[in-house]
């Protein structure tokens, strides 16, 4: 009996020692995270938040990033939303349209509008239609100072190069796309506003994309008629016909291929 008592000791100490082998470096990493994100140094935290990215459905990494919405840098909200659209925290998305409505800093707004595109939420075409047409797609979802800050040349400048060359080129645009984003305007961001509008049920979409084929830019013209094929909304076809004399190459062929995968859906 006292042998067993023993033996049933020894294996009891040997298994918590292995278990605390094992939770050591657990403890150590959300020591580092939390360090992290309380640094004073502002990279140190968006680097941080960056990283959180890969906790996907952590309740714990999703209200650190939650806190970190109202950071007193915009890097830093920005890599928290970014973080959470990627950890899959639809929990967070009341907090996130927070900061769509809220936010004066053009890259958070966007990202938060990613990240809750991620999320599956609607709320998001609101943006991405208002930053196609500079108008409301409905009353709701955006506040007059958010309408004024996507209307600013100089502010959607600003997130021009770093929004355009982050979206996935549509067909056919290749080296273009990048010459394109590396100019002073806005049009990556329309651009990356039009492909997210392929997703929208709502018919509004539809009638911005269809009336975006005639935009002034080549990169928001191609990526329209992108978001329209993908759309797969035969109604659209005739907005896309014009464009098969476009001057700008890319627009053509993307019109090409357009034409002829919406010609194939059932009517």
């Amino acid at each position: 009996m006292r042998f067993r008592q023993l033996f049933t000791t020894l294996l009891f100490l040997v298994f918590s020692s292995l278990l605390g082998y094992a939770q050591e470096p657990v403890v150590k990493a959300w020591n580092i995270l939390k360090q992290g994100a309380a640094d004073k140094d502002t990279e140190k935290r968006v680097q941080t938040f960056r990283a959180m990215a890969l906790l996907v459905q952590n309740q714990t990494g999703q209200q650190m990033a939650e806190k970190a919405l109202i950071d007193e840098k915009p890097e830093v909200r920005i890599a928290a939303a970014s973080a959470l659209g990627q950890m899959g925290a639809k929990g967070s998305a009341s907090k996130l349209q927070q900061r769509v409505k809220e936010d004066q800093d053009a890259g958070v707004v966007f990202a938060a509008t990613d990240a809750l595109f991620r999320l599956g939420d609607p709320a998001a075409y609101q943006v991405y239609y208002a930053v196609l047409l500079g108008e409301r797609k409905t009353g709701e979802g955006l506040v007059e100072s958010q309408m004024k800050m996507l209307k600013d040349p100089k502010a959607m400048a600003q997130m021009g190069f770093e929004v355009g060359i982050g979206f996935i080129p549509f067909a056919g645009a290749g080296y273009g796309v990048f010459k394109a984003v590396t100019k002073d305007d806005a049009s990556p961001i329309r651009a990356a506003a039009a492909t997210k509008l392929a997703k929208d049920p709502d018919p509004k979409s539809g009638e911005a994309l269809s009336k975006s084929t005639a935009d002034s830019k080549w990169i928001v013209r191609a990526a329209v008629v992108d978001a329209i094929a993908r759309r797969g909304d035969r109604s659209l076809l005739k907005a896309v016909v014009p464009l098969l004399d476009d001057d700008n190459d890319a627009v053509k062929f993307s019109a090409a291929a357009a034409v002829i995968r919406l010609s194939t859906v059932n009517k």
